[in-house]
């Protein structure tokens, strides 16, 4: 495995991610977050957005780098690598309507196939990054 390979198709993941959840949360759901008082409480900081998002997919990348001789050649292996990742993490959203007061449960499918969608994202960026050796 290449450290600095997989550490680099992590960044460059993660900043593509990014991206990708800023167009679905900030731009495709943004009139229906509006429509919930759950999501009015004070701004944070984008940037521990995008940190984090990095943080992800920097582990997501050395898994992915580790595991590479299991995945298909090229983006096809990556995205599939990526959907079994985000299906894993698919359910995690369902606890918010448990837990969050006013948030609907309908969200929580919404988030879960955003995160689904993000991560299928990210394991194109690295089936492309990262090589078989």
């Amino acid at each position: 495995m290449n450290w600095s390979r997989a550490i680099l198709a992590g960044v460059v993941g993660g900043i593509v991610v990014s991206v990708a959840n800023f167009v679905m949360h900030g731009i495709i759901m943004a009139n229906t977050y509006m429509k919930y008082p759950v999501f009015t409480q004070e701004e944070a900081n984008p940037l521990w957005f995008f940190l984090i998002a990095i943080l992800i997919a920097i582990a997501a990348a050395i898994l992915f780098a580790r595991t590479r001789a299991c995945w298909g050649e090229g983006i096809g292996g990556g995205v599939s690598y990526g959907f079994w990742v985000g299906l894993v993490g698919f359910f995690g959203p369902f606890y918010n309507p448990l837990v969050i007061e006013g948030f609907p449960y309908f969200l929580a499918w919404c988030h879960g196939g955003i995160l689904l969608i993000g991560f299928v994202v990210l394991g194109a960026v690295l089936g492309v990054m990262v090589k078989k050796s």
